[in-house]
């Protein structure tokens, strides 16, 4: 059984509400949980996205997802940022489903909220193969194989 998830899910950008039913968010999620977690998900457009990401990471440019980690123990607390236009972009420059990529971003978003990291290379391959076998059990394909 998963741990507990409360969700919140908003779309300040509702181009990609389809694809994300928040059956399925919680399910992507959960998956990737081993704590009870409150986690709220936003799906914000290209102008949000580059203001949050420039206010909080000093980096001047919109990005696929940012975690706002605010405890992981005993309870996950988290915002998880998605920026649906650069979604949309980078699906179809790897030639996947939305969805697909969605469902990886959430899990991405879902570990680094428990301190999961990607800064050193022992802790991203370690990071990378923990998402693999999540997205493997959720039925999608290697997010890291080439040509993704």
């Amino acid at each position: 059984m998963r741990p507990e998830l409360k969700l919140s899910l908003q779309f300040a950008d509702a181009r990609h509400r389809a694809e994300l039913p928040r059956h399925r968010v919680a399910r992507w999620i959960r998956a990737a949980l081993t704590a009870p977690a409150e986690i709220t998900v936003r799906v914000v457009g290209e102008d949000e996205g580059r203001a949050l990401n420039r206010d909080y990471r000093r980096k001047d440019h919109a990005t696929n997802v940012l975690t706002f980690d605010y405890a992981c123990a005993p309870l996950v607390v988290a915002d998880l940022v998605l920026c649906a236009p650069v979604v949309a972009r980078e699906a179809a420059a790897q030639g996947k489903p939305v969805e697909a990529h969605y469902a990886h971003l959430l899990v991405h978003g879902a570990l680094h909220a428990q301190g999961w990291d990607h800064e050193r290379a022992p802790a991203a391959r370690r990071m990378e193969a923990r998402e693999r076998e999540i997205l493997g059990a959720l039925g999608y394909p290697d997010p890291y194989a080439a040509g993704r």
